[in-house]
């Protein structure tokens, strides 16, 4: 396959490299879950994972095909564009937890669980 869209096996191989930094960017946003199925943030490893790419593509300049740099410039702009949502998405997630928690401890302990007073309004 790498060889049907690459041009040659060096673009293969800095592609495998440039792959490798985008999943660690993507699964210190919480977009992608670890092997053990966690979600993550590290908003300093994310960024550090866009400095290297960045930097690649500047060391890089005037050496890659087109094709190389559309992609490579694709990747980076997402992953900037994924970065500046990454907080959003931490509270979203932070918020399900909780919520998720207060059912659990309603069910498991209902007599200290959050619960709501239903009143009749005719009395």
């Amino acid at each position: 396959m790498a060889g049907e869209f690459f041009d040659d096996e060096g673009s293969a191989h800095l592609f495998q490299l440039v792959h490798m930094l985008q999943r660690s960017a993507m699964m210190n946003m919480g977009m992608l879950q670890d092997s053990e199925g966690r979600v993550h943030y590290n908003l300093g490893e994310t960024k550090a994972a866009i400095d290297t790419l960045s930097m690649l593509k500047e060391k890089m300049a005037g050496n890659l095909t087109s094709k190389e740099s559309t992609m490579l410039n694709g990747i980076i702009s997402e992953l900037q564009l994924q970065f500046i949502k990454a907080p959003a998405r931490q509270r979203e997630l932070e918020d399900q937890v909780a919520e998720t928690e207060a059912v659990r401890e309603t069910f498991t302990n209902p007599q200290d669980g959050p619960s709501e007073i239903i009143t009749d309004e005719e009395e």
